[in-house]
């Protein structure tokens, strides 16, 4: 598994997603530590899971505020 860090994976997002649509697994580091992995989608993955699964991350990562998701996804940006 090929790992980048988090600064170069902003980057090239297009790129990593591309290449995880043919199969390959990517590691993002934060800090040196492996902190996400990037791969390919299962072919029976139903949408309504994906999105439940990110408002369920969404609700521990911030302890009890209230964020949008548009709130992470513009954090992501900067």
């Amino acid at each position: 598994m090929r790992t980048v860090g988090l600064f170069e994976a902003k980057q090239k997002l297009s790129e990593l997603v591309e290449r995880a649509e043919d199969g390959e697994r990517v590691g993002i580091t934060r800090r040196g530590k492996l902190a996400a992995v990037i791969g390919p989608a299962r072919a029976d993955t139903d949408l309504n899971e994906v999105f439940e699964e990110i408002e369920q991350i969404r609700r521990r990562s911030r302890r009890g505020r209230r964020v949008s998701i548009r709130q992470l996804i513009e954090e992501g940006r900067t």
